[in-house]
């Protein structure tokens, strides 16, 4: 059998712990251990470590002398204008997706739309993923790549925060009722009407976040 490489090691570390604190697994400010993290990936604290740095690099962690890493926490004004590049970046390219749009295209999305309505109820840690993969593939449809990287920059810090617990029932019932209406206005063909949901749905996601964030500054 051929060992493990360090190199692939810490590929899969990476991929591994980003995914435990995209999916709000790992909370903001939460201590990440190398000998924890090791012990809970199978390898050994070298790639771990290398794992760390990259996520660091990538806004995700934050390493402090002496103290070791931890997952990245953000204050409200940083959230305020995390939010505001959101909300001139994300409509402009839900826009953009629309006449590139094949009936294809616009049935995985009405399908991903779906499937969150119906694990709400049930499961809000499954909502993460088909969150996650319902804006990607918007982004991929605007075929922008500019647009597309400013955005994956602006997202890196609420997007550890996108766990639906911190949504109250109505912003949740909102930010759901957004996606299926996002879907029609995809299906139309109308790029203005698409866009002008996305604003209203981004701006529904701030005032959620950042009363959580409030919240979590509150002695």
């Amino acid at each position: 059998m051929t060992a493990t490489s360090p190199g692939t090691s810490a590929v899969r570390a990476h991929a591994a712990v980003r995914e435990l604190i995209l999916g709000g697994e790992l909370s903001a400010g939460t201590r990440l251990g190398e000998a924890e993290l090791a012990d809970r990936l199978g390898v050994s604290r070298t790639p771990v470590r290398e794992a760390l740095g990259r996520l660091a690099a990538e806004g995700l962690v934050e390493l402090v002398p002496n103290r070791g890493a931890r997952v990245a926490s953000w204050t409200v004004a940083e959230l305020e204008g995390v939010f505001e590049l959101r909300a001139l970046l994300e409509p402009q390219l839900t826009a953009l997706a629309v006449p590139n749009a094949r009936p294809a295209d616009v049935d995985a999305l009405d399908d991903l739309a779906r499937r969150m309505v119906e694990v709400a109820d049930h499961d809000l840690d499954a909502l993460v993923p088909l969150n996650r993969a319902f804006h990607d593939r918007l982004v991929a449809l605007a075929e922008h790549p500019a647009l597309a990287a400013a955005l994956a920059g602006a997202v890196k810090a609420p997007i550890v925060l996108r766990n639906f617990h911190a949504y109250d029932e109505a912003s949740l019932r909102r930010s759901l009722a957004h996606h299926v209406e996002i879907v029609a206005a995809v299906r139309a063909g109308d790029p203005a009407w698409a866009g002008a949901v996305m604003t209203a749905h981004i701006h529904n996601a701030r005032a959620v976040m950042v009363r959580a964030a409030h919240a979590q500054e509150e002695p």
